[in-house]
């Protein structure tokens, strides 16, 4: 097992483009709360009125008056900072991209980062949805400020899990009723399909994977959640599996990476605690491959790890404590409880591009 600090530079570069992306979340928060839409003068009856349109909706804030002005004038000058605001910051992020990608910070696969903000943009992600799998690494490494071994974390798909338990709300629906999370995908690349009608799994013409699961049901017949965002013909419906419940019950975290292209993306993700024992879980059991079975033991030995060493977090008997039989007994079969963490790799050095 491979773990690389970042150097002091690269930690610098890391938290700046995080503080950069922070400014512009907020910023682009803004803008859809306070500034989306329009606003206009319209005469009515031979009298003007003020008209604030959202979407379709357009409504009355009333007639020219002292308090209507400084709504309307407020709003515009508003909107004019706020764009302002986010163009300065976009361009800051242009340029931080760059160097990011030349001191080797770029991580997260580019197609997975771009899916991921997609799914932000319709407040999906970190709600009903969470990232879970290999993708989930690189919430830990963000937060660690490490890099794990390339081996542990190349993958070529991502596993999006569907918490039906939370209603959608009114906002979100709007967002994606008309196309659902396939057309979520297609935005990003209009080649994305599912594999079958109301499959769980999307490809695109370069065979990237998304698949969508859920928890399976104790009771199959009194299922009653919904197993998928929308009832569209085409849209993806989430695969029951076995141990996802532990997931969705799991505390939460989140962090923002830097993708290939060097540009951040937050990922919402699961405790790494509880990432390494249900990897644990995994490697034990009889149906699972053994090319898969070891893969997923170094990769709960890196969670553990980057929990207890980096996180302060503890993984000790009283923690596990209030797991599952299942789980406690995957833990007292690895490493995880181990009060000795394998040790770490030399830095590399950081050169000029000579």
């Amino acid at each position: 097992m491979t773990l690389k600090d970042l150097t002091g530079e690269q930690r610098r570069q890391f938290i700046d483009t995080q503080q950069v992306y922070e400014a512009w979340l907020n910023a682009e928060a803004e803008r859809l709360r306070r500034f989306s839409g329009s606003m206009r003068w319209a005469e009515r009856n031979g009298a003007d009125y003020l008209l604030r349109k959202i979407r379709q909706a357009e409504t009355s804030l009333g007639r020219r008056s002292q308090e209507t002005e400084k709504a309307f004038a407020a709003f515009s000058e508003g909107r004019e900072q706020n764009k302002d605001l986010l163009a300065g910051l976009s361009e800051r992020l242009d340029r931080l991209a760059k160097v990011n990608v030349a001191m080797g910070l770029g991580r997260v696969p580019a197609i997975a980062a771009r899916i991921l903000r997609r799914c932000a943009e319709t407040s999906l992600l970190g709600k009903q949805l969470l990232v879970v799998g290999t993708n989930s690494l690189f919430a830990y490494e963000a937060l660690a400020g490490v890099q794990i071994s390339s081996g542990l974390v190349a993958t070529g798909d991502i596993d999006l899990l569907f918490d039906s338990r939370r209603r959608i709300s009114f906002v979100t629906e709007e967002k994606i009723t008309q196309s659902g999370l396939i057309g979520i995908l297609r935005k990003v690349d209009k080649s994305f399909r599912p594999l079958q009608p109301r499959a769980f799994r999307a490809t695109n013409r370069d065979g990237y994977l998304v698949d969508l699961i859920r928890p399976r049901a104790r009771n199959v017949l009194g299922e009653g959640s919904p197993t998928s965002i929308t009832s569209i013909a085409d849209d993806l419906e989430g695969a029951p599996i076995d141990g996802l419940q532990w997931l969705i019950n799991a505390p939460k975290t989140h962090a923002i990476a830097i993708a290939e292209r060097g540009y951040p993306v937050k990922i919402p993700t699961i405790d790494p605690r509880v990432f390494a024992l249900h990897k644990a879980w995994l490697a034990r059991r009889p149906d699972r491959s053994a090319v898969k079975a070891s893969r997923d033991r170094e990769q709960s030995e890196v969670a553990a790890l980057i929990a207890k060493q980096y996180l302060n977090l503890p993984l000790d008997k009283e923690y596990l404590a209030a797991f599952p039989a299942a789980l406690r007994e995957a833990a007292a079969h690895s490493t995880l409880a181990a009060d000795t963490p394998p040790g770490l790799s030399e830095d590399s050095p950081i050169e000029p591009d000579w």
